[in-house]
């Protein structure tokens, strides 16, 4: 019996399994720091992105010792897979780009999710301090770092609104109230989400919190309003 389970787990099961968990801790600490900020690339998907990276790690590292023992004519090369999902993770990271106008968001998100790649391939490769110290560094970069950067002064911040309203929404309503603040709108784009429902996105200057916060008190208060968020450009 146990020569089966032994054949079924395979020699390094217990080494595999152990990166595999660490792989999704530290992911998982990069990603829930995204969740939080409401970015579109979040917990699960960062998860995913550094525990398959793992995956495809172990899989070129234990993946072919089989063979490699049985034939002496087989060449090991255990970077080629992870070399694959270094150049392949950039079609997740571009698809959490977004371009509004002139304006870009999501390129943090985007770097985030190839560098947690990274962590998952160095995580299966047995790295484990490096895995952790990277983890850190990422860490402080996203939360403290972002803290620093809004203590610099600056004369304007373009915002975006995010409106998910219902079919009989008027925009202008929105709009009048942007404008009775003092806020200029410099772009509006409307796109239909289900049949009953649009996002409506605003850009606008935001010179001063309080004034966002009481634009978004009246706005939440326009008929058929159904969520309201800020997005940072």
């Amino acid at each position: 019996m146990s020569y089966y389970v032994d054949q079924l787990l395979g020699d390094n099961f217990f080494l595999i399994l152990i990166r595999l968990f660490v792989a999704l801790i530290l992911s998982g600490l990069i990603g829930f720091e995204r969740e939080v900020n409401n970015h579109s690339a979040g917990f699960r998907t960062h998860i995913l992105v550094g525990v398959g990276s793992c995956l495809m790690m172990v899989l070129s590292l234990f993946g072919f010792t089989a063979f490699i023992e049985a034939y002496d004519n087989i060449r090991f090369d255990p970077a080629r897979i992870p070399s694959y999902v270094i150049s392949g993770i950039g079609f997740l990271g571009a698809g959490t780009i977004i371009v509004y106008g002139g304006t870009v968001r999501g390129l943090t998100t985007a770097a985030s999710i190839w560098a947690v790649a990274g962590i998952g391939l160095v995580v299966g490769a047995g790295m484990y301090s490096i895995a952790i110290v990277t983890t850190l560094i990422i860490l402080i970069s996203l939360i403290f770092l972002n803290r620093i950067e809004n203590l610099f002064p600056k004369s304007k911040s373009s915002n975006f609104i995010e409106l998910v309203v219902g079919e009989k929404f008027k925009i202008h309503q929105a709009i009048e109230i942007i404008e009775k603040y003092d806020l200029s709108v410099k772009n509006v784009e409307i796109f239909r989400v289900e049949s009953n429902l649009r996002k409506i996105y605003i850009k606008t200057d935001v010179r001063d919190n309080h004034n966002l916060f009481e634009v978004f008190e009246e706005i939440s208060r326009i008929e058929y309003v159904k969520n309201i968020t800020k997005l940072n450009a």
